[in-house]
């Protein structure tokens, strides 16, 4: 059983910039990916970053791209996500997620592929 708990999430302003982090601990960290998700109020759970088991590879949403980067830390066990010019519509709870995933260049993966969740981290960015 792995467990993870995310951490940094704060109230920011617009324009702000924020790291992410999560620390992995019951399992064996290097052989699952990871990814961020995040929800937002009335919303559903959508895909933020994600990276391969080697950190190599990594995937992100259209509407952070270029904005977040997402890295992780083998020795650590952690996995980061680094945020930059944050935006109103970047307010939400974020969740870090790992499992093993179908991982394919250009396709995003999807929650379901993830097995285990941190109980998150809210982020709030005002305008």
């Amino acid at each position: 059983q792995v467990q993870l708990v995310e951490s940094g999430g704060r109230f920011v302003q617009a324009g702000g910039s924020l790291r992410l982090s999560c620390v992995a601990s019951g399992g064996t960290f290097s052989s699952y990916a990871l990814a961020w998700f995040r929800q937002a109020p009335g919303k559903e759970r959508e895909f933020v970053a994600a990276v391969g088991w080697s950190g190599g590879n990594t995937w992100y949403a259209d509407s952070v791209k270029g904005r977040f980067t997402i890295t992780r830390d083998n020795a650590r066990n952690t996995v980061y996500l680094q945020t930059s010019n944050l935006k109103p519509e970047d307010t939400a709870v974020y969740y870090c997620a790992c499992g093993r995933p179908a991982l394919r260049l250009g396709v995003l993966p999807t929650a379901r592929e993830y097995s285990y969740w941190g109980q998150g981290t809210q982020v709030t960015v005002s305008s």
